[in-house]
């Protein structure tokens, strides 16, 4: 293909890669639940469902609204709702859908849900979110039991599981150590899912896990779901945390060196309206080298961009050659483009649309 810059799906490698990770789940016991952030594609969450995944994970409700209308009816939303206006949208969707869950970690969020289940005559399945270490969103272990408490107190609401996202961080702190963060990660969960059920609480999930954490936290006992995304790609992130290779990567940016203004500079046909720029070269723990992975030019480094321009520092790249680029982040880069193309097994390319691109809402 010679209109550059597209994004390049190699199918062999992305079945590949939801297969590995069903028979992850499969084998620990656990249910798998891929968050669709990093595809945003129907098609391809239809295929993670068709190897075992029981449903899926959304960030937002039009993301959910999206899968909804391809035929998917079971679906988390791991996102806290607190406004009245999403949550007449939640309540139209818990009536199509054949299994809602919805996210929230705050009183004021539960209760905005519960007053609008109530006047659709409704109940909604909802899951607190803990924060175990990224201090992101998510209510602090500490207060966790008695918001769960004013959780059950609310008719409208059931309080089906607790939640958490954490990814690579260890003691508070970013780390390369997948196996102990997702250990801690586990075992934080199932702590304080034993603290509520002492307490009367009995939860029907305690889900976690990311990516880089899956196989170690899965391996938690009592842990029943897990929800990892960027697996179906894979990116130089997950490469340097050494949860995939390099060969592992089914996406992959193809470009164009368009322009040779120096002997150790090229330039190609795009920038940060092309590649993700929310995970910066040179900070620790993974120190990226530059803002991408330039394939089959391993001394080549990826220094810097503009809008439409990409800044390769290198002495070997010719003008019109092509270039494929793995991004440091494949979900973010994924939602600047409009579609995909899919490399089959015969060469042959298919166009497909990234249906819940710019979802945010």
């Amino acid at each position: 293909m010679d209109h550059t810059p597209y994004i390049e799906i190699d199918e062999k490698i992305l079945l590949k890669n939801i297969r590995k990770m069903s028979k992850l789940a499969r084998e620990n016991g656990v249910n798998l639940r891929p968050h669709i952030k990093t595809h945003k594609i129907p098609r391809i969450a239809k295929l993670q469902l068709a190897e075992g995944a029981v449903g899926i994970t959304v960030a937002k409700i039009s993301e959910a609204q999206v899968m909804a209308e391809y035929g998917i009816d079971d679906i988390f939303i791991a996102y806290p709702v607190v406004s009245e206006a999403k949550a007449e949208e939640i309540c139209a969707l818990n009536q199509k859908l054949s299994h809602l869950i919805v996210g929230v970690d705050s009183r004021e969020g539960a209760e905005v849900l519960n007053t609008c289940a109530q006047k659709h005559g409704q109940t909604l399945n909802v899951r607190l979110e803990i924060d175990t270490g990224l201090a992101r969103t998510g209510v602090d272990l500490q207060q966790a039991s008695g918001l769960a408490e004013q959780i059950t107190q609310l008719d409208a609401l059931h309080l089906q599981g607790i939640f958490t996202f954490k990814g690579p961080v260890y003691k508070g702190e970013a780390t390369t150590d997948t196996d102990k963060a997702g250990i801690e990660e586990g075992e934080l969960m199932t702590e304080l899912a034993a603290q509520l059920e002492e307490s009367g609480i009995k939860l029907e999930d305690i889900s976690v896990g990311s990516s880089p954490t899956a196989a170690s936290v899965a391996s938690v006992a009592s842990i029943t779901e897990i929800r990892p995304g960027t697996y179906v790609f894979n990116d130089a992130m997950q490469v340097k945390l050494g949860v995939s290779e390099w060969e592992d990567c089914a996406a992959q940016v193809v470009t164009t060196i368009v322009s040779r203004p120096s002997e150790d500079r090229a330039v190609i046909d795009g920038g940060s309206k092309t590649f993700a720029t929310d995970v910066q070269p040179n900070h620790a723990p993974l120190n990226l080298k530059g803002f991408g992975a330039i394939q089959g030019h391993p001394e080549a480094e990826f220094a810097r961009m503009n809008e439409e321009h990409g800044v390769i520092l290198s002495t070997d790249l010719k003008i019109g050659e092509q270039v494929k680029v793995i991004p440091n982040h494949i979900c973010s880069t994924i939602n600047l483009h409009n579609y995909v193309y899919l490399k089959k097994e015969n060469d042959e390319y298919e166009k497909i649309k990234v249906e819940a691109r710019g979802m945010l809402q």
